[in-house]
């Protein structure tokens, strides 16, 4: 009897496969448009036989804008690959034709005082295969797009004309280009279910995240890359009320569609949110009834991060949706529910992407209305407090000061410049370095999201990260209740200010190492082989003071002349956005220009290890962060090269997360780093350099004891145990030459791991270390706070002629944390002072 089932789920998958016609996935009874041309008809091939690259969605998705007078097609730009960011608007020709005041009405029904008219259409955002590698979201996309330009059945058409649907078919063009071609040339004739099959084992990095190796579903809120500054832009110039994200997930289970954990939902999002999601949700279990698939809901996946897709939303007046299929990673796999097709999972996308349509025209006075009272709502809270305004900014950074401000510019909020400069709580806030956001505006409830430090929380599970304050994150100086009698003028453009050199020296120019983008020009300088040195003391000159870390170039017996190096500062400068002053003296209050204490640099020589055993995530972020900020190029260097390549061309490598290299890589990092080379290793290579013995460090030990735990809650009290992002507080030496460019003495750190390094017996080796109650901002449990006070996140250690960097923790997360990308930079460019 099991040997007939097992064959009948094996004949029912394979016919899946096999019998590709638009039938398996469009109710045949519904009429159809025969002018709309189907997916084969332009791409060569049955939607679900070979999984669709990017070049045919856009090749597709073009015929279908020219073909139907349903659909419109935007290019909003490109990806880091050069791909194209298409967006189609799917509505009635009716709407079509009076597109722009409908987007206007609508938006105005967020505004002041807006009437509460309900009887015009509801916005949908329908987004697929965020992750490149889960791509059953982008393969629907065709069939639904083909679907509502040919249907011709009265319920599509009141549809249509109810609904302006924002269609973006691929949200990761690059991810789904790479991962397509994975799987397509992988795939057997006589089709492989086995999960051993290389076809469904990727290579390293794999296809979910971008082309620097982001995974994008971190970044509506920060909007780092272009794929999410396209997507933000549509979105804020729309404001849906639905906004739907077509993901896959382990192919051992079945589909998820939300609502989440509701313990785990941000307590910012409102109670009716996750009421209007329920009962979207109903028509999502109807219609995946209808096809016999079955699903989950309320379990795994939660609403509290605000930088996602599905719950970005929930923070803007709308109503975000995850969807999860089980994937089949390529065309056909085994799993604990049976043979899982391709086409099959394609099916269950298509129909949720249809479920959602349905249930946004049944419900659209409801989610209108909900819009409507979102922002009403969030307008009275503001003007309780309209007087108050959050400020932030860096004295001595206007560029990071700037770059948080572009982020909020692009979430349209309201920032404001100072009107003269004042210090509040011991913090000085300087015109043109600070930003002032008044509190009486609109999007208020993304303010506080954005800003806030929350350190209680309903539950001890997350499924990413449970902070992200923004000023934290930047390490800015930043106030929460000001008076707004310190406005100045709206910013309209947030603009970088102007570097320059202020005056031509023939004795020496001097840049102080605040401002973020200065290892971009340190590092152009030493690639033209201008002589650099670094003050190792602070000392005053021309009534300046300079800080730990100033860069001092001097003019005489440098490879260019005086005029040729002026001009090259100036050019660097106004790049950069730095300031550089030339001196006409080399005295000065303090170390004289001439002093010993002026250490010359030596240009680092970088390779980046990557491949298997290395986080792609982590890897990616410093390589986006070299090569998109500041011009440096390094080698990735694969690990499956490593024994053979010639290490003497390097004098820094840096090893991003690992656990599980060779002894023989072990090796010959001893070996190099004996002769002088420096490694600098992240989070779990922490412990596997020491384990190697390429470093010596003392751990605490941590033993989590479950007294009261049931056996049914031993994975939750497991997983509480992790500390899956939180920001910590930190104090500093700032005479180390890990801190230079830092103003303060304290500084926020993100963490994500539990490795506790003990300090040093010398205080003089802890130059950054953790304060006795170090939480600022999200979840950690007790015995591992206990554990992380006064521990250290960073050590230095020498190893024959050469040192060895441990950060336990990443300083380039995600891109957006511009408050520590310095640390790193000064492991490299300082690494022979330490």
């Amino acid at each position: 009897m099991r040997i007939l089932l097992l064959l009948l789920v094996f004949c029912s998958a394979l016919s899946a496969q096999n019998n590709l016609d638009l039938n398996y996935y469009i109710n045949s009874n519904v009429p159809l448009n025969k002018d709309i041309p189907t997916p084969k008809s332009v791409i060569g091939f049955d939607i679900g036989k070979w999984h669709v690259s990017h070049d045919k969605v856009v090749q597709y998705m073009y015929a279908l804008a020219n073909a139907s007078d349903r659909i419109t097609i935007e290019n909003r730009g490109t990806t880091f690959e050069d791909r194209p960011l298409l967006l189609l608007t799917i509505t009635s020709p009716k709407n079509h034709s009076n597109l722009e005041n409908i987007r206007t009405e609508h938006l105005a029904a967020t505004e002041a005082n807006a009437n509460e008219d309900y009887n015009r259409p509801l916005v949908v955002y329908q987004g697929f295969s965020i992750h490149g590698n889960e791509p059953s979201g982008t393969n629907a996309a065709m069939i639904v797009a083909y679907y509502l330009a040919a249907a011709q059945d009265e319920f599509t058409k009141e549809l249509l004309d109810n609904t302006v649907i924002l269609f973006d078919p691929c949200f990761n063009p690059d991810g789904l280009q790479r991962f397509a071609y994975w799987a397509n040339t992988n795939k057997n004739i006589n089709l492989s279910s086995d999960p051993n099959d290389r076809e469904y084992s990727e290579v390293w990095p794999g296809g979910r995240s971008n082309h620097y190796w982001f995974d994008m579903n971190r970044d509506w809120l920060p909007v780092q890359l272009p794929e999410s500054q396209a997507r933000i832009k549509t979105y804020h110039k729309w404001l849906p009320n639905i906004l739907t994200d077509h993901h896959e997930m382990g192919t051992n289970s079945t589909f998820f569609f939300q609502p989440g954990v509701p313990s785990r939902t941000h307590p910012l999002t409102p109670k009716l949110n996750q009421e209007l999601t329920q009962k979207i949700g109903n028509y999502h279990a109807e219609a995946l009834d209808k096809i016999g698939s079955l699903y989950f809901t309320e379990e795994s996946y939660d609403d509290f991060y605000y930088g996602k897709g599905s719950t970005f939303p929930d923070i803007n007046g709308g109503i975000g949706i995850l969807f999860e299929q089980a994937s089949s990673r390529g065309h056909l796999q085994e799993s604990d529910n049976g043979l899982i097709s391709f086409p099959f999972t394609i099916r269950n996308q298509y129909s949720t992407a249809l479920s959602t349509l349905k249930a946004a025209t049944v419900l659209r006075e409801d989610l209108l209305k909900y819009q409507h009272d979102f922002y009403n709502n969030a307008r009275e809270e503001a003007s309780k407090e309209a007087k108050k305004a959050f400020i932030f900014g860096d004295e001595k950074d206007a560029a990071k000061t700037n770059e948080l401000a572009k982020i909020l510019e692009q979430h349209q909020i309201e920032i404001y410049n100072l009107k003269e400069d004042f210090i509040e709580n011991g913090k000085s806030f300087k015109k043109g370095y600070s930003y002032i956001i008044p509190k009486n505006q609109k999007n208020i409830r993304l303010i506080n999201a954005m800003f806030e430090k929350r350190t209680s929380f309903q539950d001890s599970l997350f499924y990413d990260i449970s902070a992200w304050s923004f000023p934290l994150a930047f390490n800015l100086d930043y106030e929460e209740n000001i008076s707004t009698k310190h406005l100045g003028n709206k910013i309209d453009n947030v603009t970088n200010s102007e570097g320059q050199v202020n005056s031509k020296s023939n004795i020496a120019y001097l840049m102080e190492w605040h401002e973020y983008f200065t290892p971009k020009i340190l590092n152009q300088l030493l690639n033209h082989n201008i002589r650099t040195k670094v003050a190792m003391k602070t000392f005053s000159l021309n009534n300046k003071e300079y800080d730990y870390g100033t860069i001092l170039i001097p003019v005489q017996n440098q490879k260019l002349n005086s005029d040729e190096l002026f001009n090259l500062l100036n050019r660097l400068a106004k790049e950069s956005y730095v300031k550089i002053d030339g001196v006409n003296t080399g005295l000065t209050n303090g170390i004289d220009l001439g002093s010993r204490h002026f250490k010359t640099l030596k240009k680092p020589e970088i390779a980046l290890l990557v491949g298997d055993g290395i986080s792609s995530l982590d890897a990616g972020e410093i390589w986006h962060l070299f090569d998109t900020r500041y011009n440096i190029t390094a080698t990735k260097l694969d690990v499956k090269n490593f024994e053979k390549a010639d290490l003497s061309r390097y004098n820094t490598i840096i090893i991003p997360s690992t656990n599980s290299l060779s002894k023989d890589i072990a090796e010959k990092l001893k070996k190099w780093t004996n002769s002088g080379g420096t490694i600098i290793g992240f989070k779990n290579t922490v412990k596997w350099l020491n384990s190697n013995e390429l470093i010596q460090l003392e751990f605490k030990k941590q033993e989590h004891i479950a007294e009261n735990i049931s056996y049914e809650d031993k994975s939750e009290f497991q997983s509480a145990q992790s500390i899956k992002g939180a920001i910590f507080e930190a104090k500093t030496d700032r005479s180390h030459p890990i801190n230079f460019g830092f103003k303060n003495d304290k500084i926020a750190l993100f963490r994500n791991t539990t490795i506790f390094i003990k300090p040093n017996k010398d205080s003089y080796n802890n130059p950054i270390q953790y304060t006795e109650k170090p939480l600022l901002s999200g979840y950690i449990s007790k015995s591992n706070l206990d554990s992380l006070s006064n521990t250290v996140p960073f050590q230095v250690k020498r190893l024959g002629k050469g040192k060895v960097v441990a950060f336990t923790d990443n300083t380039n997360f995600r891109a957006f944390w511009y408050g520590t990308n310095k640390l790193m930079m000064n492991a490299i460019f300082f690494r022979e002072e330490f």
